[in-house]
């Protein structure tokens, strides 16, 4: 594969138009042009690839019924997001980083574990894929390695920040390894609990990846950490260039994904950049941060645990289906306005946790 990075910087001792190839600012937006075009090229192609071979949706029978429409739409999409954002990512980012390796590997091996479950779902006609420990099984397998190559990985610091708060920041020590496979694993499994309706769960991962975008630069600014008190990781800053690629990849799947969907991301999708996200929070220091910006993923995550808890322990549910988007469903709430009220509320969470920078 070619990489430009490699390839155009040294040139700019001969030609000092390629020195803009320096600045993560530039490679971080044409990343996000790359992963768009990518994806605007490739989707009518995948559409039409997963319809011939007949690689629909497997539908919940406790669903709401007004999903028995959906029954049969491409599924697996997410592999467009997969390919898009490494495409660009490779192609621009300075892959000789640690931390955009690491991103890469949690991102691509979430995926494979989401692919063999959407796979097993497609070969049995059911919506029972992996089995829930399989599946959990993959995912940690996973997190372990990447918590463990950040563990060992010189200058790293295991101390977790807390937003809005300056100077206290307690060091994990070694459980900082379990501790940032339960951060990746979780945001994994919220992401995909989210994905439920069309376009609900790209639209706050484009919004989170796009502020952790911003977290990474100032995070790996030793001046603009330093102004803001915040931990400086040296070369984090590089995953600005990631998380740009997530966001425009995400943005050209959602084309397709928009309601009506042409097609659905399946887990392949939904586990892969639930995982980004949480490695990427991991890597740059802003973990806790997460449940913040991510408010839409932990609320649709807690909706489904207290609906299970409240079930067992009571025998009562606590909302009429879980996750919560279904709750409104039932309630009478129309798709659309389900889909977009959720996008402004990761708008919020954005604000908010892009407020903490500032305000410690």
């Amino acid at each position: 594969m070619i990489l430009l990075y490699y390839l155009l910087f040294p040139l700019h001792t001969t030609y000092s138009g390629f020195n803009v190839f320096r600045y993560i600012t530039f490679r971080a937006a044409m990343a996000a042009l790359v992963a768009l075009l990518v994806s605007f090229l490739l989707g009518p192609r995948l559409i039409r690839a997963l319809t011939q071979k007949h690689i629909g949706q497997q539908i919940r029978d406790d669903g709401p019924a007004s999903h028995a429409v959906k029954a049969g739409t491409p599924t697996m999409g997410g592999a467009l997001i997969l390919l898009a954002l490494t495409f660009s990512t490779l192609l621009l980012g300075d892959i000789g980083n640690r931390y955009v390796l690491l991103a890469l590997l949690a991102t691509v091996g979430a995926g494979l574990v989401g692919f063999v479950d959407d796979y097993l779902k497609l070969t049995r006609r059911s919506s029972k894929g992996l089995p829930p420990r399989a599946k959990l099984l993959g995912q940690f397998v996973m997190a372990f390695v990447v918590a463990l190559a950040l563990y060992y990985m010189p200058k790293f610091s295991t101390e977790i920040s807390l937003p809005f708060i300056k100077n206290f920041r307690p060091d994990l020590g070694v459980l900082y390894v379990p501790f940032a496979m339960f951060v990746i694993v979780g945001a994994s499994n919220a992401v995909n609990l989210t994905d439920g309706l069309d376009g609900l769960a790209i639209g706050p991962v484009m919004v989170a990846a796009g502020t952790y975008a911003v977290i990474a630069y100032v995070t790996g600014h030793m001046k603009l950490a330093e102004y803001l008190q915040i931990p400086y990781v040296a070369g984090v800053g590089e995953l600005s260039v990631f998380c740009a690629a997530v966001v425009a990849a995400g943005l050209g799947f959602l084309w397709y994904n928009a309601y009506p969907a042409q097609m659905f991301m399946g887990d392949v999708g939904s586990l892969a950049l639930g995982a980004a996200l949480g490695a990427v929070a991991v890597m740059t220091k802003n973990e806790i941060l997460l449940v913040i910006v991510g408010g839409v993923f932990v609320a649709e995550a807690l909706s489904v645990i207290f609906q299970v808890a409240s079930y067992k322990l009571r025998r009562k549910r606590v909302f009429l289906m879980a996750p919560i988007h279904h709750h409104y469903e039932l309630k009478g709430w129309k798709e659309p306005q389900i889909i977009v009220r959720f996008w402004i509320i990761a708008f919020i969470c954005a604000v908010i946790g892009l407020s903490t920078l500032k305000l410690r």
